[in-house]
């Protein structure tokens, strides 16, 4: 019966491709390139060390001692440092996918337009004399309210979108890198962009020249990354966790890192980033089509092919990109909008929310949560579309949004890390960091690293004086955590949540009581 429980356990290779599949992104390379250049390749290797594998390994042990818990990181930090702490945690979680839900339906626009058009033609587009930036954020708030109709409606129609997403995506990533790969040994080792020592440590890119941009640059790093507390729910399903889980997070942080540097020095091979990058065309939302385009024409002008066959490859090789991107975006939109507001809603005590917001529809769905979701997204867009930025910059903003509130909830979670690690009452089948002093050396490093990118995230524009940015860029983790907190003391407020003095006060009288029966007793 042993040996039939462990055959279906998780083993090593399993583990490794199952990490890889939900935190490898290819597209994370490419903007990396766009941002850095070559010198983003550092950035990633010492994120990897510094947070990807330390901070998997405390997830991992919240996962392996809260396996039973259904609120996911909410009960993790519950369990570890209170209620209320972790209420506020969690709500900032949940405007990770907020502001993921802004900023990813611009992305799917933009990919829209290069499968129809074969390049990013949205800065032409205009809706009853509006600018371009103003439509797209007309159609966004459209095509989210159209998302969020029919995502009520049921998780059966949801599931049929999301199951076609992503077929193409590891396809175009190798089609990338071998073409890359075979064009840089048939120059003899020659790249489009210079392989210089300077190269290696200074960016091409004009806005990340200054120290405080060049750290701010963590936060890409930390967002490629992304993703670790989905593994640490599988650890109880996995062969001998405590050998199996470390090795494989060490493999699949390798293996990643190695791919993410790969696939940045393979920019370079076909890419002169002043050539191509340095247009005011380019931005955050087509730099992945512009990128891939340059290599197909690259690629065709190697296969000896005219210029004008060769314009024509790299523009198939756009359209098949962003028809992985559209079927992708299209999935992600519809789950996105449902799975986090309604793991949030059945996570954490009923009682801290106001009712309408934690009810169910018939489908099973938190429809009016949705709705309330949908707004919030609708008024950010509004305004930052209608703020007046340039394309550049209303890129620029959306993903440091994305970022910034992405980022923001590791620090609640690694915070109370070491807080967990001193509940005595907890079972814990899997230990990675066996002392506390280690824990908490460990932790303070990780949560500085992550602390220090979004803090010069955030200064960054506003050395600059572009207020604007600095204020999105910090909105969603700031404006979750005050409605939180706002959440949490109207439960107080009505009693339905014990304040600490109160709960502490009835814990030394119940202590005296049992006390006093002792005496009794004797």
């Amino acid at each position: 019966m042993d040996e039939e429980n462990s055959t279906k356990k998780i083993k090593t290779a399993s583990l490794v491709l199952m990490i890889f599949s939900s935190i490898f992104g290819f597209s994370n390379s490419l903007t990396a390139y766009y941002q850095m250049g070559y010198a983003s390749m550092i950035w990633y290797i010492v994120t990897a060390i510094l947070f990807f594998l330390p901070s998997a390994m405390m997830l991992a042990e919240y996962g392996a001692s809260f396996k039973a818990a259904r609120g996911g990181i909410f009960s993790w930090m519950r369990g570890s440092v209170g209620e209320k702490p972790a209420f506020i945690g969690t709500f900032i979680w949940l405007s990770a996918w907020v502001v993921w839900l802004v900023s990813s339906t611009q992305y799917f626009l933009v990919s829209i337009s290069t499968l129809l058009f074969g390049s990013d033609k949205t800065q032409t587009w205009h809706l009853l004399g509006l600018g371009s930036n103003q439509t797209l954020g007309i159609m966004e708030i459209a095509f989210l309210a159209i998302v969020t109709y029919l995502s009520s409606r049921g998780i059966d129609k949801i599931a049929k979108v999301a199951s076609v997403c992503g077929v193409f995506t590891l396809g175009i990533a190798a089609v990338f890198i071998l073409a890359s790969l075979a064009i840089w040994i048939m120059d003899h080792g020659a790249t489009a962009e210079p392989v210089t020592a300077v190269n290696f440590i200074k960016s091409p890119n004009s806005a990340f020249m200054s120290p405080i941009a060049i750290i701010s640059f963590i936060v890409y790093a930390l967002f490629a990354y992304g993703g670790l507390e989905t593994m640490a729910g599988v650890i109880d399903s996995v062969d001998k966790p405590e050998r199996t889980f470390p090795r494989a997070l060490i493999i699949g942080m390798v293996i990643m890192t190695l791919l993410y540097v790969l696939a940045i020095f393979m920019c370079g091979v076909t890419t002169n980033w002043q050539e191509v990058l340095g247009k005011k065309s380019v931005d955050l939302a087509n730099v992945e089509y512009v990128l891939i385009n340059n290599m197909g024409l690259v690629a065709g002008s190697h296969l000896g092919l005219s210029h004008a066959a060769s314009v024509t490859l790299g523009r198939v090789f756009s359209q098949i990109t962003a028809l992985s991107d559209v079927f992708g975006g299209l999935g992600a939109a519809f789950v996105m909008t449902y799975s986090p507001i309604k793991s949030f809603v059945e996570g954490c005590d009923p009682r801290l929310l106001p009712d309408k917001l934690t009810s169910l529809n018939k489908a099973g769905m938190p429809a009016f949560a949705m709705w309330m979701q949908m707004i919030v997204v609708s008024v950010i867009v509004f305004f930052i579309t209608f703020g007046g930025s340039t394309a550049a910059t209303f890129y620029t903003i959306l993903t440091d949004m994305m970022n910034v509130s992405s980022s923001a909830p590791y620090l609640f979670l690694i915070g109370a890390f070491p807080f967990f690690k001193m509940k005595k009452d907890l079972d814990r089948p899997f230990v990675f960091y066996k002392s506390m002093t280690t824990t908490w050396v460990v932790t303070t490093i990780v949560w500085l690293v992550i602390a220090v990118g979004i803090v010069f995230t955030c200064v960054e524009p506003l050395l600059k004086g572009d207020w604007v940015t600095a204020f999105w860029t910090a909105f969603g983790p700031v404006f979750f955590g005050i409605v939180a907190w706002i959440f949490y003391s109207r439960a107080e407020r009505k009693h339905v949540v014990e304040r600490k003095h109160v709960v502490e006060r009835k814990h030394v009288a119940e202590r005296k009581h049992v006390a006093e029966r002792k005496h009794v007793l004797y």
